[in-house]
């Protein structure tokens, strides 16, 4: 099973980005973990306008068996081991791809949300798109060495 983060920004955030390679170095080569950034739409005075062309954006990047994880602050509270039986669940159901978006400033638009296969929260507290990626990428990380071996998670 492969591992994607889609996410909406503007990127060149040099601590995110730092952070996040060191964890993506340390994920397992099977899941072949890879970052697609989307462009934000640009805003008119209409935020239902904006996450619409967004979500547009987001699925029309997604593999046709893609299981889609959004990342949104109204999702389902998961903790790592609930997280870890996500990805596990995923890999048993022979999933190719498992796809996590994150979305824009004003978050995801309906579209995505009905896609996904779970909508889930990284914290009870909004955190910006920086921080979740870097949230998520460890949390993999972690998750990776709770399933397949390794001492990281104690």
């Amino acid at each position: 099973m492969k591992v994607q983060l889609i996410r909406v920004g503007k990127g060149k955030e040099a601590w995110a980005d730092q952070a996040c390679a060191h964890y993506v170095r340390r994920l397992p080569t099977h899941l072949g973990f890879e970052e697609k950034l989307i462009k934000p739409a640009r805003f008119s005075g209409d935020v239902g306008s904006v996450q619409t062309e967004e979500a547009t954006r987001i699925l029309a990047s997604l593999a046709d068996r893609a299981k889609l994880i959004a990342l949104d602050e109204r999702g389902a509270r998961v903790d790592t081991k609930g997280f870890a039986q996500l990805v596990d669940t995923a890999a048993a159901l022979g999933t190719p791809r498992l796809v996590f978006a994150i979305g824009g400033p004003y978050g995801h638009g309906e579209a995505v949300r009905e896609r996904a296969w779970k909508t889930i929260r990284l914290s009870d507290m909004v955190l910006n798109h920086a921080l979740a990626r870097v949230v998520l990428v460890e949390q993999l990380y972690r998750v990776s060495t709770l399933l397949w071996g390794g001492s990281y998670h104690h």
